[in-house]
Parts: C-alpha cells; structure tokens; sequence
C-alpha cells in the first residue's frame, strides 16, 4: 500500500502518516527525517543536503529525488509506506512516477487560519521529533517530551509570519501537483478533529 499525503502546512499530514503507519504496519517516509538520516550518516546527498537547509535555502530537486530514490529502494519500504513532504513540486512528482507506482494520494485541505493557528501552537521534541500543540496536544508537563524527556522547541518557520510564507510557497510550487495527479487525488476536509477526517481517509483505503 503505497500512499501520498499533499496538502498546506499545518494540515496534520505528519498526525494523518503517522496513524495511517501505526494501522497498516508499513513505514511513515517522511522526507525531513531523510535529510536528517543521509546528513548523519555523512553520505554524499545528505552532506549536499545539509550544506543548503544549514543557509536556509531550499534542498535542490536532483538531490532531494536522489535521497528519495535511495529510500524508496530499502527493504521496509517493499510492503509499502506513507510519504510525508514529497512530492513539493511538479518535478519532484515526476521523479516519483519514475521509480514507483502510487495507489492513494489524499490532499488534506484547510484554511489558511487554521494552518496559523495549528502551527504557531507547534512544539516539537529536540531528541525523538514526537510534535505536540499547546493547546490540541499538549505534553503533560510543558516544555518536556512524554515519550524521552527531551526538550521541546518552536521552529523559527513556525513562527506566524514565516507561516504565511510557507503558504504562499505551497500555492505556487504544490498546487500543480495536485493538478498533475488530477482525477487520482482523493480531497480531504482536514479541519476540525484529525481522528474524524483519518477515519475518512481510511474508509477510501478499504473502498468503503
């Protein structure tokens, strides 16, 4: 079962992979942890990787499909896996199309002000990445990871003007790929509670 998650920042994709991984039993590829993964296991992409996102600048498309490439090519990934962060862009969807075949892309929709209002809360784990929200998930006690006690912190791109930002970016570079998928993309109202709209998105899985 090979699935893509689309959609704004803030609509709960990392939430939705996450359980949709956890119920199907196959891994949550999610294109950050790659970058993070290559840069420290010092091969060449993620060295390249890391040199662009360390300045700021977006990860160019020929190493970003490349570290996909290799990822898509492990052994847990055979039985399937839900991708998180990729495609971005109209390139990147084509390289995908290259190297595997996709059977659900879900475009996860929200409105602007729930995208602010969802990320500017966002609080994520420094050691194990777990995320939280002040107020939708908070930890029990605050600033403190529930699962390793580590530090939790806010991204500078969280912040309520870099989101904006994002949005744009997403519009512009994203939105075309929605359109490049057309009639295979399945639309989700991902407002309100996230376990509402997975319930959803796992009914089109089962065809129910």
């Amino acid at each position: 079962m090979k699935i893509v998650l689309l959609g704004p920042q803030g609509a709960g994709k990392g939430t939705v992979a996450k359980e949709l991984a956890k119920k199907y039993n196959i891994p949550h590829v999610d294109m950050g942890k790659i970058f993070r993964d290559a840069a420290n296991e010092g091969s060449d992409l993620g060295l390249k990787a890391k040199g662009f996102w360390e300045k700021g600048i977006l990860v160019p498309n020929e190493i970003t499909n490349g570290l996909m490439k290799e990822r898509l090519q492990k052994e847990d990934v055979r039985n399937g896996f839900v991708l998180d962060g990729f495609p971005r862009n109209l390139n990147q969807a084509e390289a995908l199309d290259k190297v595997t075949d996709i059977e659900f892309i879900f475009v996860l929709q929200v409105e602007e002000a729930t995208s602010i209002q969802r990320l500017s809360g966002r609080r994520i784990c420094k050691k194990c990445d777990t995320i939280y929200h002040v107020t939708n998930i908070p930890p029990k006690v605050e600033g403190v990871c529930d699962k390793c006690g580590g530090e939790l912190y806010q991204r500078e791109d969280d912040l309520p003007a870099a989101i904006k930002k994002r949005l744009e970016l997403y519009h512009s570079e994203t939105q075309p790929v929605v359109d490049y998928y057309g009639d295979r993309v399945i639309k989700i109202n991902a407002e309100g509670d996230y376990r509402d709209y997975i319930k959803t998105i796992i009914k089109h899985i089962e065809g129910e």
